[in-house]
């Protein structure tokens, strides 16, 4: 079973807007995407948490945790080592914790103003990208920015969110 916990901590996210539903339904679909969607049927609950917050906590931690002293749009923080994941099953702590998402604001709604698209479809992206750093991918070289992504449209297209790489060349 997969828990999402939401926490708006900071920064202008529109009141109207169900972040706790769109968190949700983006680290479920990030999940269903990777190779651990086994993790949702699993007795023990896997905890992902997702801080919406703004661009000067993000840079502290982006400072702090990375040694760039600047925000940036998100930021994960794994808790499982990759190479436990398919230990997981195994688990009878009733819970894993498989980490945390923190969102600027103010970079999310710039950079979705740029690209013309609404935030919470930018912040779906950004979560579904986080969930999967969570889980243990990564785009530090070609290959695997290429199937990161891959994973990242096919989660996005059964949320009803665009490619967020179609203008990419």
């Amino acid at each position: 079973m997969l828990t999402v916990e939401t926490d708006i901590a900071a920064g202008d996210w529109d009141a109207a807007a169900d972040w706790e539903a769109l968190a949700a339904k983006a680290c479920a679909a990030a999940l269903a995407q990777s190779l651990y969607a086994g993790i949702a049927e699993l007795a023990a609950a896997a905890e992902v948490s997702v801080r919406f917050s703004d661009d000067a906590e993000v840079q502290t931690l982006n400072r702090d945790y990375r040694g760039k002293d600047k925000p940036t749009n998100v930021l994960s923080f794994p808790m499982v080592a990759p190479d436990l994941f398919d230990t997981l099953a195994d688990s009878d702590d009733g819970e894993i914790l498989l980490g945390d998402i923190v969102l600027a604001a103010e970079t999310v709604a710039r950079e979705a103003a740029e690209k013309h698209i609404s935030i919470a479809h930018h912040a779906t992206h950004l979560i579904v990208h986080g969930t999967l750093h969570l889980l243990g991918y990564d785009h530090e070289d070609e290959g695997q920015a290429e199937h990161m992504e891959r994973l990242e449209r096919s989660a996005l297209a059964g949320l009803g969110v665009a490619d967020p790489y179609a203008d990419v060349a």
